[in-house]
């Protein structure tokens, strides 16, 4: 896949106006969460169209600190649990209590209370995306997005990219490489060491 195919990395402005443009939203709590699984947590559209409350969930009901994804929400082979970032913690704790269903229902519905298909999803990020005027963004700008910043952050915890891998869900590290993008300014600092 070309440079020029894959949908663009989002900035921390571009991530900042997203949240604040979603705020008025009609369905801000819904939109915040499904905005930051992609963000937060690398889940493609399928996997968030999937997502059930008993996969962020303890035996109680209380909110966990990871998301346990089954292969059938996945690509089906790549389930897999995802440690969740704070901020997806706050949405999630805000739309669990704003929402009564059971474990068992998806996360994220449509107007009708419906499971929210694959495909909506990624016309909601398609909308999204055109009407912030974010030129090349995609359903799976989101899911870049974190795979980039955790390969870019990996050493300050002395994880691997591996660890990346296995939380994207790619079976393969050359798949998960092709998904981060380079940093010009990055290159010129370590041009500068050598």
């Amino acid at each position: 896949m070309g440079q020029g195919k894959q949908a663009k990395v989002l900035s921390d402005r571009q991530i900042k106006s997203s949240l604040a443009y979603l705020e008025s939203a009609r369905y801000p709590l819904r939109d915040r969460v499904l905005f930051l699984l992609s963000t937060k947590a690398g889940l493609r559209a399928k996997e968030i169209a999937h997502l059930q409350w008993w996969m962020v969930t303890d035996a109680e009901g209380a909110l966990s600190d990871c998301i346990t994804l089954d292969d059938q929400a996945s690509k089906g082979r790549s389930g897999r649990t995802i440690p969740m970032h704070r901020q997806l913690v706050a949405a999630l704790e805000t739309l669990q209590k704003a929402d009564s269903r059971e474990s068992e229902d998806f996360i994220i519905v449509s107007e009708r209370g419906s499971q929210m298909r694959a495909s909506s999803i990624v016309g909601w990020f398609q909308r999204l995306y055109e009407n912030l005027g974010f030129e090349g963004c995609s359903s799976h700008s989101g899911r870049r997005t974190f795979i980039t910043n955790a390969a870019r952050k990996v050493s300050l915890v002395g994880a691997s990219l591996r660890d990346v891998q296995q939380l994207a869900g790619h079976a393969s590290l050359n798949t998960t490489q092709r998904y981060v993008e380079g940093d010009s300014e990055a290159k010129r600092k370590l041009i500068g060491l050598i």
